[in-house]
């Protein structure tokens, strides 16, 4: 099926024609929209199929459009430095994309709590390179997409990748708050996605499970838990570590990843049992292929 069945393309932000958007956006100029009205006219197609066949826009761009016309953000592919690894954030008809909202959905009705305050959650896995960065960006972006005031902080201070995902500055973060170095400004907004922020890890420091352990990183996702409606921190690898563990109780709870073909089945038990023993209540578990 088309992902634009059903798409009424005058309906949403204030009436205004998909045509109007992909000129606003600068995906398409005033002569092409006129082209495209013309054979939409004399062909019945939809406008956005009609720009397309004529080679005026791109399927990317026309996506972008329809996502603003129905008040779900995204981003356009080399319009935004965030990495084309956070697929939830430019392809919101892909098959990936489906499957975060799904897990989003088993979440918001299994462990997010808004009335009861329950609002953290650490995104864990027994490896590096099982994909939990991944995953815990791109939950991030649902979660976004759906309405819900949403704060990611990389908490993996080891081996960060958040910034690199997002574009951010490594300049301060995480580390530089906890070493009470920083101000609170060096939480990122996100052009574009504007119910996401990020937290990148900052410089790597030294002591990263002291930090990690001290009072003022409860307190501060506390603060966070009180202004943002989500919070997910992406943890460190549990493997030679014990810096995850730490972050998932801080954060009350996890969600455990293992990558098909990879993780191997004893330090994921170890991983679960490692949590459980830290006070962690794990939240759920994900087989991830990317």
């Amino acid at each position: 099926m088309n992902p634009r069945d059903g798409f009424p393309e005058q309906a949403g932000e204030g009436g205004r024609l998909i045509g109007a958007l992909l000129v606003a956006a600068g995906s398409l100029t005033a002569q092409g929209a006129e082209a495209a009205l013309r054979l939409q006219q004399q062909t019945g197609m939809r406008f956005g199929d009609a720009a397309r066949a004529l080679g005026l826009v791109s399927e990317a761009a026309l996506q972008a459009a329809l996502s603003r016309q129905f008040d779900y953000p995204c981003l356009q592919h080399g319009a935004s430095p965030v990495s084309a690894e956070v697929v939830a954030a430019f392809d919101p008809h892909g098959a990936q994309v489906e499957a975060l909202r799904a897990l989003r959905t088993r979440l918001m009705l299994g462990w997010f709590d808004r009335q009861g305050g329950r609002r953290t959650l650490a995104v864990a896995s027994a490896e590096r390179g099982d994909g939990r960065s991944w995953m815990a960006a791109n939950l991030a972006v649902v979660f976004a997409q759906l309405g819900l005031s949403t704060l990611l902080i990389d908490a993996d201070l080891r081996h960060p990748r958040q910034h690199a995902l997002f574009g951010l500055s490594t300049r301060a973060g995480l580390s530089t708050l906890l070493a009470g170095r920083g101000a609170d400004d060096a939480v990122c907004a996100l052009p574009g996605l504007p119910q996401l922020a990020v937290l990148g890890a900052g410089p790597p420091p030294p002591n990263p499970q002291e930090l990690l352990a001290r009072p003022w990183f409860a307190q501060l996702l506390e603060s966070y838990a009180q202004r943002y409606q989500v919070v997910l921190l992406d943890s460190t690898a549990a493997t030679g570590a014990a810096d995850g563990q730490t972050v998932a109780a801080r954060a009350g709870g996890a969600l455990l990843l293992a990558r098909r073909d990879q993780t191997r089945t004893g330090k994921f038990r170890a991983c679960a049992a490692a949590l459980d023993a830290a006070g962690a209540t794990l939240a759920g578990t994900v087989l991830c292929s990317h």
